[in-house]
């Protein structure tokens, strides 16, 4: 561990979670260890006309529990549900921001933006004209507003920006946080991602990249099915997830409760397709051979991995192969679960709120399954935890992020020692 032993500490202290599970990090995170299924019929928008017509949304959400009337309805739902996991998670953490504002930063990825605003106001244009346009839509629909807003409601004054890599965006963000505590320009950073897309455009745009699933709209529990050999596509979902992390000197001089370390973070592009991943997941290896080389981790030490594990048939075969070109016979023992089996695929937020299950993992030493592997496919033959959640003793977990445009992003966290 010569290299990562060096390096400033980072701490996790804190875990909000907004999911088509759970409205909270307890109820998100009790409903994936209870292997239950998010997905349903979409409600959001109207799907008569499209191929695509099941969803996981974030059923239960009422954005005026965390936010003012006023503020809320001049905001897109990815912000208002970022907001909503920032204070999940800022509860959890007891973290005065007031303390020590200059130096407690927010940084939210977001794959997308405000798409609800977005498509609403183009119906406004057609049909009333220029001068119909809100006001509020560009405050609204640019991705870097959860970061903006969370910023704002909380009073973090720090370094404050978003990333935008497709489905690793919120990886990215925890990635470019802890690098950013590492370097010394925070002391705590608000991080995570948020998407919400469940509009019309939204399941016709993923429809056309035939990258959805459309197979089981009358079967919506059993659409979401990665590494099974009958997969036909991932399911769209919505959700935010949220981390507070912290230099460890911080935390502990204000009295923290750490949930565990946020080691290292890799990222790597294919720089070979848009949409499909590179061949035998070359670009996802190394950067996961960043992530642990930046750590100082063996690959050995790995005790789990929870993967990017769409449920297309490319994704879920290359990031095998990509497993088994990192890890070597070992990849055979390692267990590995895909919450998008459970909670659908959230574009953006996913990388975010498949770290949070991954730290709830270390500090419950204890994963969840794998919904849905019915028939195992023999290009994914790891063990993907099919039988229920397992309690496990993990010292080292890993989570994976892997974007359209060939973006690869990894982080690895720890068990927590003083």
């Amino acid at each position: 561990m010569s290299e990562g032993s060096t390096q400033r500490r980072i701490v996790v202290t804190g875990v909000g979670m907004m999911t088509a599970l759970g409205v909270g990090r307890e109820a998100s995170w009790d409903a994936l260890l209870a292997g239950e299924n998010g997905i349903g019929p979409v409600t959001l928008c109207e799907t008569s006309d499209l191929e695509a017509r099941i969803a996981g949304e974030v059923t239960g959400f009422d954005p005026l529990d965390f936010i003012d009337r006023k503020e809320a309805r001049r905001m897109d739902r990815f912000v208002q549900l970022s907001i909503a996991a920032t204070r999940d998670a800022l509860d959890q953490s007891n973290l005065d921001i007031s303390s020590a504002a200059d130096e407690i930063g927010a940084m939210i990825g977001s794959g997308m933006g405000g798409l609800t605003w977005l498509e609403d106001q183009f119906q406004v244009l057609f049909e009333k004209g220029p001068g119909r346009i809100s006001p509020f839509l560009v405050p609204a629909f640019i991705p870097d507003m959860a970061a903006g807003q969370v910023s704002i409601q909380f009073g973090a004054r720090g370094p404050n920006y978003n990333t935008v890599s497709a489905c690793a965006s919120g990886a990215d963000a925890i990635g470019t946080a802890l690098e950013t505590i590492r370097r010394g320009d925070a002391k705590a950073m608000i991080t995570g991602g948020s998407d919400a897309c469940v509009t019309r455009m939204g399941l016709a745009a993923f429809h056309a990249s035939r990258a959805l699933s459309t197979k089981r709209n009358d079967d919506p529990e059993h659409a979401s099915r990665p590494f099974d050999l009958d997969r036909d596509g991932f399911v769209l979902a919505e959700g935010a997830a949220t981390l507070i992390l912290e230099d460890l000197d911080f935390a502990l001089a204000r009295g923290a409760d750490i949930i565990c370390e946020a080691v290292s973070y890799g990222a790597s592009a294919d720089a070979f397709h848009v949409t499909q991943p590179s061949e035998n997941g070359e670009g996802a290896a190394r950067a996961m051979n960043i992530a642990l080389r930046k750590g100082g981790v063996e690959a050995a030490e790995v005790g789990y991995i929870n993967a990017h594990g769409t449920s297309t048939p490319l994704n879920d075969k290359f990031e095998t192969m990509s497993i088994k070109s990192v890890f070597g016979e070992s990849a055979l023992t390692i267990p590995i679960s895909s919450s998008k089996s459970m909670l659908g695929h959230t574009l953006g937020a996913a990388g975010a709120i498949e770290s949070a299950a991954t730290i709830m993992s270390l500090r419950d030493q204890r994963i969840h399954m794998t919904r849905n592997i019915e028939i195992p496919d023999p290009d994914c033959d790891l063990d993907y935890t099919p039988e229920g959640a397992r309690d496990v003793d993990i010292e080292y977990a890993m989570s994976n992020s892997l974007g359209f445009g060939g973006h690869n992003s990894c982080l690895v966290f720890r068990r927590y020692h003083e």
